[in-house]
């Protein structure tokens, strides 16, 4: 029988190479640094869009790690509802969303909150409304009371990729871990989150729903680490890109015997990632925030704004006068006027690189909207 980290005699007692840890983890706070300082810049309207986009994402990729496909306009819906947020467009969420909406904003916006067997058990019951999984029924809003294994392959060629402590086990290793999780570990809360995420997957405490339950973990304590409720960047979207590599290093760690360093390298290194990935699209809201800002007095059409926000959010190939009569559907002599008095207020300009058609771009172009 296979030794999992938790049949060890010091589990949970875990360890790690502080060295190697310390740079990763001081790289992932310069950068969180330096990205909410960014934000901070940013009117309250950019910034509630940002989190609303951020959020959004994270709902949806963090189920799709589990290859659940929700409704991206009834995941945004439901989150701006909740916040009290209203936009243009909004629908219908259906219960499931719900839930998942619940679960993630109860994680990010009580991230001050101690975390108990009741708040765990309302999160797993509004992620099985019905009760179910798929077609199975599930015991829900309680602890398992089952084996758990994770197997992969077809029926009668399963294969077992890790089993779960038994269910006897589960209350008393729930216990210990929500005491360390609520005391004052003088821990970086990075790190924690990252050590709440692997010891919570190894008890794998439900009958289902253990995968997104230890991210929204991870997400209250990375919150924890911004001391904001705002949240700019997605762990889950960063995991989902990775997810081979992220099932690959869960399985070699589980039967190590305390030693997590492998966990804690890969996870801090997906979450630097995750940072970086916020800072070019940051980079593009702030330079759009700083456009508008500057030319807020400029006499403008609806379709020259129309044409200025689709390039300052990522123009799709070359602009040419063409492309601006097909989308603000205007004649083209009326496109070419547009695009000519935009050139005389200094806001475009013809690209160098001439050939047989003329294409424009923004004047003073930063190299970020590489399409």
């Amino acid at each position: 029988m296979a030794k999992y980290i938790y049949r060890f005699s010091n589990w949970p007692d875990f360890f790690w190479d502080e060295k190697e840890i310390q740079v990763l983890l001081g790289k992932v706070r310069h950068l969180q640094g330096k990205l909410l300082g960014q934000i901070s810049t940013l009117g309250f309207s950019f910034r509630e869009e940002t989190m609303l986009s951020t959020l959004t994402l994270d709902v949806l990729k963090s189920s799709e790690i589990e290859g659940e496909m929700l409704n991206y306009e009834q995941v945004r819906s439901s989150i701006a509802r909740k916040l009290g947020l209203e936009y243009a467009g909004m629908v219908v969420s259906d219960r499931y969303v719900e839930g998942v909406v619940e679960m993630m904003l109860d994680a990010t916006q009580n991230y001050l909150q101690p975390l108990d067997d009741e708040r765990l058990f309302g999160w797993h019951a509004a992620l099985f409304p019905t009760g179910r999984s798929g077609m199975h029924k599930i015991e829900t809003g309680c602890y398992r009371s089952g084996e758990m294994q994770v197997v992969s392959g077809s029926m009668g060629k399963e294969k077992v990729h890790y089993q779960a402590p038994p269910p006897v086990q589960v209350r008393h290793m729930m216990e210990e871990f929500l005491t360390w999780f609520n005391s004052d570990t003088k821990l970086d809360p990075v790190i924690k989150s990252a050590i709440a995420h692997f010891w919570f997957i190894i008890i794998h405490p439900f009958d289902d729903g253990n995968g997104r339950i230890a991210r929204a973990i991870s997400d209250l304590l990375l919150a924890r680490s911004d001391n904001s409720p705002q949240r700019f960047y997605s762990l889950s979207s960063q995991i989902l890109i990775e997810r081979k590599a992220y099932y690959q290093v869960l399985q070699r760690t589980q039967y190590q015997d305390g030693d997590i360093t492998d966990w804690l390298s890969w996870f801090l290194n997906c979450l630097y990632r995750a940072l970086e990935s916020t800072e070019e699209t940051l980079k593009k809201v702030l330079y759009k925030a700083e456009f508008w800002d500057k030319h807020k007095d400029t006499i403008l059409n609806s379709r020259q704004r129309l044409m200025l926000n689709k390039i300052l959010d990522g123009f799709d190939g070359k602009l040419k006068s063409s492309k601006w009569a097909k989308i603000t559907k205007c004649s083209p002599d009326t496109a070419l006027r547009d695009i000519k008095d935009l050139m005389e207020k200094g806001i475009l300009k013809q690209e160098e690189s001439g050939g047989r058609s003329t294409n424009y771009e923004l004047n003073g172009f930063q190299g970020i909207f590489v399409s």
